[in-house]
């Protein structure tokens, strides 16, 4: 079995994942008929603030997030990551 790297992930930590997160959140509140980013908080059992950072960027989606949001949504992980990555396209 062999190790490769994605060439958009290749220079991204092994602890973030690349992308827009507002995408996957936005997705998130939608899938879960939730009615804000407070809602979404409080269903992953973060404090507010957590997501208001997650969305401006000054904190990445991490391994144990992206599983909490799974975990809540029954979301792929792949299908998670894709939609990061597709709103990080649009922003190019």
């Amino acid at each position: 079995m062999t190790n490769t790297i994605h060439k958009s992930a290749s220079k991204v930590p092994l602890n973030q994942f690349p992308g827009d997160p507002n995408i996957l959140l936005d997705a998130l509140i939608e899938k879960l008929h939730l009615k804000n980013d407070a809602a979404l908080s409080r269903l992953l059992e973060v404090a507010p603030p957590v997501i208001s950072k997650l969305r401006h960027g000054a904190l990445p989606i991490g391994p144990t997030m992206l599983i909490r949001m799974h975990e809540v949504s029954e979301l792929g992980i792949r299908e998670m990551r894709a939609l990061m990555l597709k709103g990080a396209e649009h922003a190019d």
